[in-house]
């Protein structure tokens, strides 16, 4: 018989209030204190630190048991990828970042520097985390040169199939560049810093 060990065992709030408020501050990127006083006006009072812990507690599982429905099978949007530059832990780097058409991230990679070789660890980066039948048929980006060669290395190297197109016209990236916004707007609410 196998035991498991229940991840809300000893809160003082119910379940669904501790999804809420970590659903909330990942999907919206309010600040603590903001989402304190959003439940607060639901008649649940907590302290905005409790939310913190909760957040640092149940986030990265969240992430982790939802992780399939970004990459739904049954829906191969194009991928687009871009990259932005953001504070990671008091320093400046280049977060790359993909996303679905719909704006569901497929995967993200940060690296000090914005070059063919970053591009390329990204892209297998992504390419090592799906199946064959889950990689899109168009890959959209930004005129960068380097997604263009890190993709034809890794199609010479097998890793990506042959069929895949490299889209490079500007308004087909609207979606994740409009996505940068947001992104922007979390890490604002977090402080400026981005714990990879």
């Amino acid at each position: 018989m196998e035991l498991h060990m229940n991840p809300f065992k000893g809160r003082h709030f119910q379940r669904d209030i501790i999804l809420w408020a970590v659903r909330w501050y990942c999907k919206y990127g309010i600040s603590y204190r903001e989402l304190q006083e959003m439940l607060a006006e639901r008649g649940v009072n907590v302290d905005h630190s409790t939310i913190y812990r909760w957040v640092q507690r149940y986030a990265p599982e969240m992430e982790k048991r939802l992780r399939w429905y970004w990459r739904n099978p049954s829906d191969l949007c194009p991928w687009h990828m871009d990259e932005t530059y953001v504070k990671v832990n008091g320093r400046w780097a280049y977060l790359y970042r993909a996303v679905d058409s719909r704006g569901r991230t497929v995967d993200f990679y940060i690296s000090s520097r914005r070059n063919s070789k970053a591009a390329y660890r990204f892209l297998g980066k992504i390419l090592n985390n799906v199946k064959k039948w889950q990689i899109p048929r168009f890959i959209n980006t930004d005129k960068a040169p380097a997604y263009g060669r890190a993709l034809a290395l890794l199609k010479r190297e097998g890793r990506c199939p042959s069929d895949v197109e490299h889209r490079q016209i500007k308004y087909r990236n609207n979606v994740i560049e409009c996505d940068h916004g947001k992104l922007k707007r979390i890490i604002g609410a977090t402080l400026g810093d981005l714990n990879p």
